[in-house]
């Protein structure tokens, strides 16, 4: 079994929508293991609820010991002004140890995104975050053209060749579309069959 985690944060769901996108397409790859986990939550509860965050998440929280178990990881973050977000930021400061065993090298790594706005940085979020992964020795997988969703030019969109994303809106009310949520599908299959071409 191709085992791959989608590790993402999520504060007003749109992450998580895109997540079970990934996952969908993810699955239907044969004989791979697909599971979801979030990164834990820097705000307190009281402060969350206060933003607005979606704090009724299913997803368990992951650790970073259990990283290296897996063939492929595809991370989701939102953007904090064209970056990762902090949540995210602070699990991936705490893999020094896993850098120094050496125990990403060869897996395969993604990254999908979520922003307010069409020129949100959606890019340079997920190019800056492919900084990280290099470092750790990852392949990095994107989205290629054979995807004919990331060049819809009947609708404003997110998603590129380097990852799906969504546009939530500055407000937050804007849901994935389904354009945006098929590129998410296509991510996971294709990570997935990536993974499990170089696993074998």
């Amino acid at each position: 079994m191709t085992k791959i985690l989608i590790l993402y944060y999520s504060m007003y769901g749109h992450i998580e929508s895109l997540a079970k996108a990934v996952a969908e397409g993810a699955r239907g790859v044969a004989n791979t293991e697909v599971t979801l986990k979030r990164v834990p939550e820097l705000m307190s509860e009281e402060a969350a609820r206060k933003a607005g965050a979606k704090v009724d998440q299913a997803a368990p929280l992951a650790n970073v010991d259990e990283l290296s178990g897996y063939d492929a990881i595809i991370f989701g973050t939102p953007t904090r002004f064209g970056n990762m977000c902090a949540q995210m930021r602070n699990f991936l400061d705490q893999t020094g140890r896993l850098w120094q065993e050496g125990g990403l090298i060869g897996k395969v790594g993604s990254v999908f995104t979520s922003t307010a706005t069409q020129h949100g940085g959606q890019e340079t979020t997920i190019t800056s975050f492919h900084t990280t992964l290099l470092h750790h020795g990852m392949v990095i997988v994107g989205v290629p053209y054979s995807c004919v969703q990331i060049g819809n030019m009947g609708e404003i969109s997110g998603g590129s060749p380097y990852g799906a994303g969504t546009l939530a809106g500055g407000d937050g009310h804007r849901q994935p579309s389904e354009n945006e949520l098929t590129i998410a599908r296509f991510q996971g299959a294709h990570v997935a069959d990536v993974a499990r071409k170089l696993s074998a």
